[in-house]
């Protein structure tokens, strides 16, 4: 088993969309640069990561990258940063841009992020402090419709499935787009979406339908709850006005 330190985890952060859910407010700034109760999304991202003692970070740019690689550098300076373009993002979604992370990940333990989760650090805390090496952070009380990942799992807290197309009603909990990869599963991770995306028509997938191919060939993820802490996703208008308000109050 691999054992997994806090030294040792790298951060990835998969911010190439153009967040047109949520326009006219992407149309000059990335998503992950709005701000939410006075920060934006992205520095709130970084603060917690660092606070939780991860050194280095992957960043997947894409919709006005130079904006973000920009804003890191200025607001982060000492940080240890890699940005990686997907040139595709219009045409690609997740699953392609973390494939894309492989040479900067260089076999490392890592903990992803998708840019527009806003998150109390008491979640990253919890899931870098799990036993198990593979986890995803589920909220298990929440409405889950169409869009929500929804995730099936078994008596011991392994995933069994992992997508937008689980039925709600077989669903525990939706996973919130943070979760933590061991090093022993990341080589067989990212060998299963260079697989994948050798076809045009797996460039929209996400990148749970390879932990659900990882899944289905023996590895294991586990569930970690964070139900009843703070966090949201921030795809639509809503949305952000839940942020803005649930970060104003905590």
């Amino acid at each position: 088993m691999d054992k997994i330190t806090k030294t040792a985890l790298k951060a990835i952060i998969l911010a190439a969309g153009v967040g047109s859910r949520i326009r006219p407010l992407t149309d000059n700034c990335p998503k992950s640069l709005l701000t939410v109760a006075g920060m934006p999304i992205l520095e709130r991202m970084i603060g917690n990561i660092r606070a939780c003692g991860i050194k280095e970070i992957i960043f997947v740019l894409g919709y006005l990258d130079k904006q973000i690689e920009e804003f890191v550098k200025s607001k982060f300076p000492d940080l240890d940063t890699h940005f990686v373009l997907n040139d595709k993002y219009q045409e690609t979604n997740t699953g392609y841009s973390l494939m894309l992370t492989e040479a900067a990940v260089a076999g490392a333990s890592f903990v992803k992020f998708d840019a527009d989760v806003v998150f109390d650090i008491k979640i990253l805390r919890k899931l870098i402090a799990s036993p198990f090496d593979n986890c995803l952070c589920i909220d298990r009380d929440i409405q889950l419709d169409a869009e929500e990942i929804k995730v099936i799992e078994d008596e011991n807290c392994r995933v069994l499935k992992a997508s937008k197309t689980v039925n709600p009603a077989e669903a525990i909990g939706e996973s919130i787009g943070i979760e933590k990869i061991s090093s022993d599963t990341a080589k067989l991770l990212f060998k299963e979406l260079g697989l994948m995306m050798q076809q045009t028509s797996n460039h929209q997938a996400y990148y749970e339908a390879a932990y659900e191919r990882l899944i289905e060939c023996g590895t294991f993820f586990h569930t970690i709850d964070i139900t009843g802490r703070n966090w949201t996703e921030i795809d639509t208008h809503e949305d952000y006005r839940v942020a803005n308000w649930m970060f104003s109050t905590a």
